[in-house]
């Protein structure tokens, strides 16, 4: 997965987590792929879980300070992503990163986060620079 300026807001301090969330990601394939076991994953997603976490109070804080009208419905996609991400942190704990997990991590990670960042993170991101002052 790579960083594109399509993937950039404008906001520096989203963008710079987006960054950071796209580089743990692929760290996670690269330990997968070179099969650096179960730990090494481990450790990755450990470390994306409590990141990605991180992350969304961040965006939820900026969107609550400019009183973004889609809070609600931002957030309640944050909050369907991490019970998604526990469920398959799960079963790569009991599992370990079979082929059918890694498949499923790609779909959730790289597609969820690109597609949330192209079609949610962009509009807060208009929203918020708009409601900024300058």
């Amino acid at each position: 997965m790579e960083w594109t300026r399509d993937l950039a807001t404008g906001v520096e301090l989203i963008d710079s987590q987006h960054k950071e969330l796209i580089d743990r990601i692929n760290r996670l394939f690269a330990a997968c792929s070179a099969g650096r076991g179960k730990e090494e994953v481990g450790k990755t997603l450990s470390f994306l879980g409590d990141y990605v976490v991180f992350h969304f109070r961040a965006e939820e804080r900026e969107m609550a300070a400019s009183q973004y009208p889609e809070l609600p419905s931002h957030k309640a996609r944050h909050d369907r992503f991490v019970q998604d991400f526990l469920a398959l942190k799960g079963r790569f704990e009991a599992e370990g990163p079979t082929p059918e997990l890694v498949v499923r991590a790609n779909q959730l990670l790289v597609n969820w986060l690109i597609q949330h960042i192209r079609n949610v993170d962009k509009r807060m991101a208009a929203y918020l620079q708009r409601r900024t002052p300058r």
